[in-house]
This record gives C-alpha cells, structure tokens and sequence, in this order.
C-alpha cells in the first residue's frame, strides 16, 4: 500500500527528501471523524496535508443549500486560499468524513521555509502547481455531460469516499439529487451483474 509520502510525491513530482524536509516543518495532528479544519467565517491561514482519511470542502449557497466543492485523501493538500491568500475570512468549511491524519503548518511558518533557500521554494512551487492542476482538473470534470460520467470519474479517483462520505454529499459534488445518484448507481449494478 502506497505511502502518504510517495503518494504525495507522485502526485506532486517532489523527491522524497523534498518531503521530508517538509514534513520537519509541520506538526502531525489526529483528526476525529466530523472535526472541521476551516470554518467558515473563520480565519484559518494554517496548510495541511493529508496523511490518512477523506474531507470535504463545502459552502452555502445564496438558497441555503449545503453544496460540496471537492474531496481529499491521502497526499492532498488542505487549505482555504480566502484564507492563506486572501488573508479574508473563508467562504468555504473543510471537514473530516472520517478518522484521519494530517501535518499542518503555519502560514508564517511555511513562509518561512519557502523562503529559506532555492530548494525549499522549489518545494513551495510544485505544491502549488499541483493545487493549481487539480482545480482546472475538477472544473473541466464538473462541465462533463452526464452526471454518470463524472461519478464513474470521481470512483475512479477516490474510490474510498463511499466508505465514509454520505452520498448526499457526492450527489451535491456531482451537481445532482441524491435520487438521480440513486439511480444512476442502480443502473450501474444492472449493468455489472448482465456482465457476470
């Protein structure tokens, strides 16, 4: 089983030295199932990155409506950039679907790092490449066609959210109803058994 290290490599092309000089600088704190990292209205500058467990960035819409923007699992990184960036409270909630690990650091902290030599900040660089990969990545999948293609996508990349995240929640990422989820996972198991 791949390790959050070498997952975090893969994903991001750092050296397993890079994220080692990384992790010196972060504390690793256990997270409880239901605990929330970023409020929001609150002002929370700290990253995180995931070691073990799977969240859920949310926010409110104008109508009310609890809406789910994206998930994160093993090597991903947490952070709300109104926050990081912006130095602004944040409009979005991330919260824990399940027991889990993270490494966390300060902004000034990271600042810091970044800034302490060429390599770090090459460090710093890729990080945010990534995030800024994986943004582009979730609006070209959330303007798919059919919701179906876009849950196939979402199995196909984080498997392990059905497990632990309500599918009310998966249907909100999916822009759709959890009755429409509903059937599409029904249609997708008549279409497993017609093929045993």
């Amino acid at each position: 089983m791949e390790t959050f290290e070498e997952c975090l490599c893969r994903r991001s092309g750092l050296s397993m030295s890079d994220v080692e000089a990384l992790k010196a600088h972060m504390t690793r704190m256990e997270i409880l199932k239901g605990d929330t990292l970023v409020r929001r209205g609150g002002r929370n500058t700290d990253i995180y990155i995931i070691v073990d467990g799977i969240w859920r960035a949310s926010y409110v819409n104008s109508d009310g409506n609890d809406i789910t923007l994206w998930f994160a699992s093993k090597g991903d990184m947490l952070f709300s950039s109104w926050c990081f960036v912006g130095n602004m409270p944040s409009m979005i909630a991330l919260e824990a679907m399940s027991d889990g690990v993270v490494y966390g650091i300060s902004r000034s902290d990271a600042e810091d790092f970044f800034m302490s030599s060429v390599e770090a900040a090459r460090i710093g660089r890729r990080l945010y490449e990534k995030e800024i990969f994986e943004i582009e990545r979730w609006l070209l999948s959330s303007g798919a066609p059919r919701a179906r293609e876009r849950y196939e996508t979402l199995l196909d990349e984080k498997a392990e959210l059905l497990q632990h995240v309500p599918l009310k929640y998966i249907a909100s990422y999916l822009f759709i109803t959890p009755q429409s989820l509903s059937r599409i996972r029904a249609e997708m198991a008549r279409g497993r058994k017609k093929r045993h």
